[in-house]
């Protein structure tokens, strides 16, 4: 059998099984994180230092029983968590995680590092996402609880008020890069920017002249993940858990695990964007994989730190903020991004 296919097969498990456990991760680190900011320990007793704790929730959900209100869409119930789930493992399909590669000479030729090789990947990605609040409106729906409606009507107006922000700070980056592939986005940040034909010490990294679109598309991205302080789907204080108030069991743990996965590919998205993907200066492309993971993990981090420290705003603030704010900065940063292409070029 060819080994660049089996290469490639061992590729997309690797990439599944890394997924679920950077779930597992990450729920891991936001307890620590939590626990850290609040001068207490987070999990200390299943595994060393808690590592285990994650599997054991795990655990726990699998026997936890599967209830459904009576009244409740059977069919529309059990498939929304499904949808919402394939949506975040499917968005990360088209993303890079490092240069291509053929393993240390292991294969005949490069295979590169990502499941599918997309020449439009960002707007697959975006389409892929935008599928994920149907999962999330039809648990509110089918659910037949005002609770649960009411999260899922705050996921469809969050995300329509917050993707064009998102859409538009994507459109800055893609102005300079000329090209909608991520690959492509990723090489043309390798090197360092010149200024009047003089090369300087600065990595060649979007998020240099774009950190106003660099701080939108972060911005807009906690809103769009209904991560705190744009929770507002969920928002415990005001809908008892929003959404997925119904779900128990595995049901539950498939939103839980969507909303983390979404959280790995907005942070690898945006790496790709303005972080220069898996180049670091002055350092070798082969350790690019690593560089990668170490551009991601600072992202998930500030989303962590956010969390924990910033209040949820009131629904009308947010929404306030979405078209009032966000949304005016991001047009004036594409039409200064297309008026700088045009006068000193790409």
């Amino acid at each position: 059998m060819d080994p660049v296919f089996i290469a490639q097969i061992a590729l997309v498990l690797v990439i599944f099984h890394a997924l679920l456990l950077s779930a597992a991760g990450m729920v891991w680190a936001e307890r620590k994180v939590a626990a850290r900011l609040q001068q207490r320990l987070g999990p200390i007793y299943v595994g060393p230092a808690g590592l285990l704790q994650p599997f054991a929730d795990v655990l726990k959900l699998f026997f936890k029983e599967e209830l459904r209100p009576l009244a409740a869409d059977r069919i529309l119930f059990y498939l929304a968590p499904i949808i919402s789930a394939a949506a975040a493992f499917s968005a990360f399909a088209v993303v890079p995680v490092g240069p291509p590669t053929d393993f240390w000479g292991l294969l005949p030729e490069e295979i590169p590092l990502h499941v599918a090789d997309v020449n439009v990947a960002i707007l697959l990605v975006f389409a892929i996402t935008s599928m994920g609040v149907y999962g999330i409106v039809l648990a509110g729906w089918s659910s037949n609880s005002k609770y649960s409606l009411l999260g899922g009507l705050r996921s469809a107006a969050q995300m329509i008020s917050y993707e064009l922000s998102l859409g538009l700070a994507l459109a800055s980056v893609l102005v300079m890069a000329n090209t909608l592939s991520l690959q492509e986005i990723v090489n043309s940040q390798a090197g360092y920017w010149s200024v009047f034909g003089v090369e300087t010490p600065i990595p060649r990294w979007y998020v240099f002249p774009q950190i106003v679109g660099f701080l939108v598309f972060m911005t807009a991205g906690i809103a769009e993940t209904n991560r705190a302080p744009f929770d507002f789907p969920e928002a415990e204080q005001e809908l008892v858990a929003g959404y997925h108030t119904e779900y128990s069991s595995m049901s539950f743990a498939m939103f839980f695990l969507a909303e983390y996965i979404n959280m790995v590919t907005v942070a690898a998205v945006s790496t790709n964007l303005f972080l220069g993907g898996w180049h670091m200066p002055l350092l070798p492309e082969s350790l690019g994989f690593l560089w990668f993971l170490l551009k991601v993990s600072a992202i998930l981090f500030f989303y962590l730190w956010v969390r924990w420290t910033l209040p949820r705003y009131r629904y009308d603030q947010l929404m306030q903020f979405g078209w009032k704010v966000l949304l005016p900065i991001a047009v004036i940063n594409v039409l200064f991004t297309a008026a700088g292409v045009i006068y000193f070029g790409a």
